[in-house]
């Protein structure tokens, strides 16, 4: 079983909502349970960004090591500012190869698909989550570097509520999955029902409660939806600084490996 203290290393392939890269030890566990694992990073299969992710390996793992390679070979125009094609034009010379000008071209397009991607939910795979989890099924859905609780009723997918705000809000339970940015969040009660949060100083109360304390106000649920979705950008926000790390320390691991390759052909006559 895989030591999970400290986290877990998942590396979801951009193709299919079930598949992840196995060799780390991690999948072990969700197997000896009996959960499915999904995700919902998936790339439209009639993009452009499809055939270029199928071409070079599909996963995120993947992604990051093409961009940091190609951002070395570009001397650091790929990973530095917005990551626009014209930064990255600029470091094209006729001193490049036609396999380092095409590494290029493709980790643009991957950068361009995972900045579009931040939230690491698109609408395709969105769709394909919702036509494959079955009704009445919880599966766990991997998502800005955290697991969720992913239930389909009916028609519709949920997730289950588990941010601190919501604590002692009983008519909140679950959250409607039905955009990829967590814009307009949709929350129901454990009976799918529309929740209506008492919100303010009256959040976690019954009704009755609310009515002896001798003051009535209406649902604050636009205070709960504002709070989601600062938590929904505060992970996508961490997500960025992870991506931007991780990019420039591979990119620096391929210029040691590259300075002690040169050490190694130097000959002393």
């Amino acid at each position: 079983m895989p030591y999970t203290q400290k986290g877990m290393d998942l590396n979801p392939l951009f193709t299919a909502p079930t598949s992840f890269r196995t060799g780390s030890g991690e999948l072990k566990l969700f197997e000896q349970v009996g959960i499915d694992l999904v995700h919902g990073w998936l790339v439209d299969p009639e993009s452009p960004e499809a055939e270029v992710l199928a071409r070079t390996g599909g996963d995120y793992d993947s992604a990051v090591m093409l961009i940091a390679g190609a951002d070395h070979t570009a001397k650091g125009q790929l990973v530095i500012g917005d990551s626009n094609e014209p930064q990255a034009e600029s470091s094209r010379s006729a001193t490049l190869s036609e396999e380092d000008r095409q590494k290029i071209d493709d980790a643009i397009v991957v950068r361009r698909f995972l900045d579009n991607t931040r939230s690491q939910m698109t609408y395709h795979g969105l769709f394909t989550l919702a036509t494959t989890v079955q009704p009445g099924t919880l599966v766990a859905l991997y998502r800005n570097l955290h697991l969720s609780v992913l239930y389909k009723h009916e028609q519709a997918l949920y997730s289950l509520v588990t941010d601190y705000v919501f604590l002692k809000e009983p008519s909140v339970v679950w959250e409607r999955l039905e955009d990829v940015d967590g814009g307009s969040p949709t929350f129901v009660d454990s009976d799918f029902v529309r929740a209506s949060p008492a919100g303010g100083d009256f959040a976690g109360q019954t009704a009755e409660e609310v009515v002896t304390a001798g003051s009535y106000v209406p649902s604050n649920l636009a205070l709960a939806q504002q709070l989601q979705a600062e938590e929904h950008n505060r992970a996508r926000y961490e997500r960025e600084l992870y991506e931007r790390d991780l990019a420039m320390h591979q990119a620096e691991m391929m210029a040691k490996k590259d300075k002690r390759k040169g050490k190694k052909d130097c000959v002393i006559m």
